[in-house]
């Protein structure tokens, strides 16, 4: 049975070289959704035993009060891979990323290890939730057979970096060159029902165009952004955190739709807006994600 976190409030995740201890013992203090403990690029080929030693000692002894903890593993034409899974599930992560996603057989074939190691490790079947980077041409095609491709699967993730370089293009700061692969992957997820997050913004001299850039994939319709340092955390909050404006209004709806409707009548306007039934789902949304986000104070 898999856990009811799939749809978990995720806005921010924030990468940490997970053989870092010093990044990674109270990441939680600065309050992302989630952390992404990193045992890829991050660590070196000599170096990816000790941070697994690591990363097994913190699963293990730290409260991350309630942060979500992924694991990026290795890529699967690796040889690393597998030990890197038992590490994570035996240590007990959330979720499980995989690198360079091109197919349903590698979502599945990671699938198949992590029952394996719930089994082995005495770990609830289906606690461990995976979720797929996507880093290529042949990805961003697959996509909907990639969301569709496990009940574990919670979302996918746009790597913009080596995107890119597969497009032969390079990132520009305007988005322009990954705003196909944006469009393709969010109407993937909608479509299958799980999330979709943004690749991360490198430039960390450049605050403004970084809120720029979350505008534009919060009105894409993105659950979240990857990120790689506590700065960017307040403004992707900020951004993806429903205003007290856009709380009152989607209560109105609510409210009014369900009165609306037991009288038979099926179009009216709220606050000079015109609004039928289709407002419902987006006005339920809202509220949700404001009580998720901890700023709602109203009593629907």
């Amino acid at each position: 049975m898999i856990n009811a976190n799939k749809k978990r409030l995720r806005r921010t995740m924030m990468f940490l070289n997970a053989q870092k201890p010093g990044l990674i013992k109270d990441p939680y203090i600065y309050r992302p959704d989630s952390i992404m403990l990193d045992l890829e690029d991050a660590v070196a080929e000599n170096q990816k035993d000790a941070a697994r030693f690591s990363l097994y000692h913190a699963l293990k002894e730290i409260n991350y009060r309630g942060c979500e903890r992924v694991v990026r593993i290795n890529g699967l034409d690796t040889p690393y891979w597998e030990e890197d899974i038992h590490c994570a599930v035996a240590g007990g992560c959330d979720a499980i990323r995989i690198p360079k996603t091109e197919c349903a057989l590698d979502v599945q074939r990671v699938e198949a290890v992590v029952e394996e190691c719930e089994k082995q490790y005495g770990i609830p079947e289906g606690h461990t939730l995976i979720m797929a980077a996507i880093e290529s041409a042949r990805g961003v095609m697959k996509a909907l057979e990639i969301c569709e491709s496990s009940e574990r699967m919670f979302g996918i993730a746009l790597s913009g970096g080596d995107y890119t370089k597969d497009l032969q293009t390079h990132i520009t700061g305007t988005g322009l060159e990954l705003m196909g692969a944006r469009q393709n992957m969010i109407i993937a997820a909608r479509a299958a029902g799980v999330q979709c997050f943004d690749t991360v913004y490198t430039n960390l001299d450049d605050m403004e165009g970084f809120r720029r850039d979350v505008d534009t994939i919060h009105l894409m319709g993105f659950d979240g952004k990857s990120i790689i340092n506590p700065r960017q955390i307040g403004i992707v909050h900020e951004i993806f955190t429903p205003t007290q404006k856009d709380i009152i209004f989607a209560e109105k709806v609510v409210k009014e739709i369900d009165e609306k409707k037991a009288l038979g009548i099926g179009v009216f306007t709220v606050d000079g807006k015109m609004i039928d039934i289709a407002f419902y789902d987006g006005a339920k949304r809202t509220i949700d994600l404001a009580k998720a986000s901890g700023v709602y104070k109203g009593d629907l």
